[in-house]
Parts: C-alpha cells; structure tokens; sequence
C-alpha cells in the first residue's frame, strides 16, 4: 500500500479531530482514557460516524488466527483507527502500537490522541501506514 490517495482519510481525520477537541475543550485533562473514549464516541455517533469501539482484530501468527489479538480503541468509517491516551507524555511504544494497529488491519492512517495535555492540538499525532 502506499500513500497516493490519502484524501478520504486526511478529510476524515480533520473532522474527526475537530470533534476530539471539541471534547476535550467540555472535559479538559486529567481524566482516565476510559472517559475520553465514551465521550468521543458518542460525539462521532451523533455527528452521525460509523464507528466501532474497541474493535476486537485478530493477530496472526504462523498461519494461525488468534482471537482478540489486539483491540483498536475506536475504528471511524472502517477505516481510521483512533489510539486515545490520557497519560503524561506519549512515546515512541505509544505510535509503534498504534502502527501496529494500522498494519495488521491494513489501514491507511491512525491518530494517536492524548488527552492529557494542556491543548489538545500539542496531543495528535498522525500515523500514516507507508507499506
């Protein structure tokens, strides 16, 4: 896969962004993941996303399928994964998992959004699958 017609994803995650921050401007830092997830959620719903939290994907290895291998915080129109955090800083574990997320699922892109920040645009960070 590589990266020439990333328009349909880059539109979705400007709008999908607008709404975190929306959230995150109601709920400020400092409260558990959990709470960013619910509340995002259900922000994506109303604006009328198609949306799957904690999307349960497989994890292969040696041909063999695993159950629940991993669990993609939430999935926007089967096609963007969102990797929310509330932690003090993210790392570079942090954007591998959610790379990870993109490649097993053979997605496109992915936002890694931590809401443990003072302004929520200092806590995206793009993820874009280059294979």
């Amino acid at each position: 896969m590589d990266n020439y017609d990333l328009a349909f994803e880059n539109e979705l995650a400007t709008k999908v962004i607008g709404i975190a921050m929306e959230v995150h401007t109601q709920l400020g830092p400092g409260l558990l993941e959990n709470a960013y997830k619910q509340a995002l959620a259900f922000k994506l719903k109303k604006e009328g996303f198609l949306i799957e939290v904690e999307k349960k994907m497989p994890l292969i290895i040696d041909g063999v399928e695993l159950e629940n291998g991993y669990c993609i915080d939430i999935l926007v129109e089967s096609r963007l994964v969102l990797e929310l955090k509330a932690v003090e800083r993210t790392t570079e574990i942090h954007f591998a998992q959610t790379l990870n997320y993109i490649k097993l699922g053979n997605f496109k892109l992915g936002l890694l959004i931590n809401f443990n920040v003072p302004r929520l645009k200092l806590g995206i960070r793009r993820v874009i699958n280059t294979k």
